[in-house]
């Protein structure tokens, strides 16, 4: 990860006019997690799990990889152990996300810190680290985009829960693609030349192989690695 200028990370706060930003720009893109809330919360009811549970699961969780891993040890007795190993490894990415941030995060006061952290997930890591580096100093972006997705996420749950065997396959819709699409975009976004070529290919390379010989999650933390790793050797060759 490069190092940001003190003028990118100068006055950061958190504010409430920064949150609504944040759930506007996410606001589309939030409405397509309904879906697979729905799909987790239906899966959720056929696995056993109350209700109650399931929308509380996607409340504090917040996390569909996690969520959809633990549902494969959602048996009894509920072997703990090898469900906290799984959730953890399939949540390691989030340190990767949390450490690109800390330039940021780290001069806010702890309760902030942990406020936007407890929302922090894929889709609002990647618009509110490229709105920081064009200089929007304003983390309410990534607690506002990150509540709109929790908010979405919980409601897809709870249909789910009441409804969601009865809608089928939701997949047909093509559903899945748009989050792909949203990475692709952010992506190429922040392409800065010929430069990132090395290690975006190495991150790709080892994301694509490590998908079927790995366990979940643990490809996206290899790739992120082994990108790094590439870029750090690149520039500082």
């Amino acid at each position: 990860m490069k190092s940001m200028p003190n003028s990118q990370t100068a006055n950061v706060r958190l504010t409430m006019a920064g949150a609504v930003r944040g759930a506007r720009s996410l606001g589309p893109i939030s409405l397509f997690v309904i879906p697979f809330g729905i799909a987790f919360g239906a899966a959720a009811i056929e696995r056993g799990v109350t209700p109650d549970q399931s929308i509380v699961m996607s409340l504090s969780v917040f996390s569909a990889a996690a969520q959809f891993a633990a549902l494969d040890f959602w048996e009894g007795p509920l072997p703990t152990i090898s469900l906290l190993l799984t959730v953890f490894a399939v949540g390691t990415r989030l340190i990767l996300m949390g450490a690109t941030l800390a330039p940021w995060l780290n001069r806010l006061s702890r309760p902030k810190r942990l406020l936007a952290l407890s929302v922090l997930s894929d889709v609002n890591f990647a618009d509110s680290y490229d709105a920081f580096r064009r200089d929007d100093r304003d983390v309410g972006r990534l607690v506002g985009g990150g509540l709109a997705l929790c908010i979405c996420w919980a409601l897809g749950t709870a249909i789910g829960v009441i409804a969601g065997a009865s809608l089928g396959n939701l997949e047909r819709f093509g559903i899945d693609v748009v989050m792909v699409a949203f990475f692709a975009a952010i992506a190429v976004g922040q392409w800065e030349g010929l430069q990132d070529l090395l290690p975006s290919a190495v991150a790709a390379t080892v994301a694509v192989l490590g998908l079927t010989l790995l366990p979940p999650g643990w490809n996206i933390v290899l790739a992120a690695i082994a990108g790094g790793i590439a870029g750090l050797l690149w520039h500082g060759r």
